[in-house]
């Protein structure tokens, strides 16, 4: 599996780089423009990510913006179904009407920080990205 994490904190960076390595091969964006041109350039080199952990609240352009302008780039190459990215979004925020947004424009699923590492094995599988034994 190929996965994605954007995230601005070094440290939650650093946690998920690890965590997730377990799951895949794994490369970091910083912030939310990182993380765009990262999943364009894997389009076009026809590796596309499998995952995308995305954090809400980054500097440049937000995580919002960010689900947003790859599921239009999704639309407009007729991806669908199973060839969509998988999207879990994260943040610390409490905020209800963030979630909801985020699942608005497409989101896949949500974790709350700090990362619980089990409710996001327990999304990967839900995703069908693992299955029961590999978490």
């Amino acid at each position: 599996m190929k996965i994605l994490i954007a995230e601005d904190d070094r440290i939650s960076r650093s946690f998920l780089q690890k965590f997730m390595s377990n799951y895949g091969d794994v490369e970091v964006a910083v912030d939310g423009m990182e993380a765009v041109d990262m999943y364009m350039d894997a389009i076009k080199n026809n590796e596309p990510f499998d995952l995308l952990c995305l954090d809400i609240m980054m500097p440049k352009v937000d995580g919002l913006k960010v689900l947003r302008v790859i599921r239009q780039l999704e639309g407009q190459n007729k991806q669908a179904g199973d060839h969509k990215l998988k999207i879990i979004m994260m943040t610390a925020l409490a905020d209800v009407g963030y979630v909801d947004e985020a699942f608005r424009l497409g989101c896949d699923a949500y974790a709350s920080k700090p990362v619980d590492t089990e409710k996001v094995e327990e999304a990967m599988r839900n995703l069908g990205l693992i299955s029961d034994d590999e978490a």
